[in-house]
């Protein structure tokens, strides 16, 4: 099973996001840290920046109050200005700034057809286990669910699995070099991999690999992944929705 574990990010993301757009306004004065309601009293709309109004800053979507003379009610919360200026970036297509903070992962037990599609991303980075210098006498493998559930299929798979085992063992008994061994070890052979990516690029491999059309292992993935870009990123990943009962990561468009 694939196991995902974030190894490092950029401290503070958002902020410097954030930073690095407004150098493009020179609207460095617009920034805060608390926090923004779109409120509404059923005919107007607003924003209510609560810098100036601290009585109500832990208002939440839902909640209603008095306000110069009217009810409102609250029906949006940014968490401070670099959560609705990245948003606002995101909507109008100005992608590149997300580029200034990375996300950084280790996956454990994929496939290597798992991550011979993940390496197809040209602007990550990858570290990924050597079949050349790792001896896999002993290889673990990963087995399709079609296959799994299938008593017949799943014998022929793992007949032929002990058989590679068996044959790259033969191999390098006969001293044959771990880089020419590796020939006859399959697709289903777990390999560990580290990635690296900026935040952009990051959008874009969940909106591919989260697809419902995609690979089953891959959008295993990209679930994985996108539940911890949310908890660490909100405001860049605030428009991906994730059904782990279908195992997808699909982007919402408003």
């Amino acid at each position: 099973m694939i196991n995902v574990k974030i190894i490092g990010f950029t401290p503070e993301a958002e902020k410097i996001i954030e930073e690095a757009g407004r150098t493009a306004y020179l609207s460095f004065d617009k920034k805060s840290e608390f926090p923004i309601l779109r409120i509404s009293s059923g005919v107007n709309e607003k924003l209510l920046y609560t810098e100036n109004y601290p009585e109500f800053q832990s208002k939440q979507v839902g909640d209603s109050f008095e306000f110069e003379g009217d009810k409102w009610t609250v029906k949006k919360r940014w968490e401070n200005t670099a959560a609705k200026f990245i948003e606002m970036l995101i909507h109008s297509g100005h992608h590149s700034v997300l580029e200034h903070s990375y996300a950084t992962f280790r996956v454990r037990g994929g496939s290597r057809a798992f991550t011979h599609q993940l390496v197809r991303h040209r602007l990550a980075a990858f570290t990924q286990q050597s079949q050349r210098y790792v001896n896999e006498k002993n290889f673990n493998y990963v087995i399709p669910p079609s296959i799994e559930k299938n008593p017949e299929a799943k014998i022929i798979f793992e007949e032929f699995i002990d058989y590679a085992r068996e044959t790259y063992s033969k191999l390098r008994n006969l001293k044959i070099k771990k880089e020419d061994a590796r020939f006859v070890l399959p697709n289903a052979v777990e390999s560990e991999i580290v990635i690296s990516a900026n935040l952009r690029e990051w959008r874009h491999i969940l909106e591919l690999r989260g697809h419902p059309t995609a690979q089953w292992e891959i959008r295993t993935f990209a679930v994985a992944v996108a539940k911890e870009l949310k908890k660490l990123f909100p405001a860049v990943f605030f428009d991906f929705r994730i059904d782990e009962e279908k195992s997808t990561v699909v982007k919402i468009e408003d």
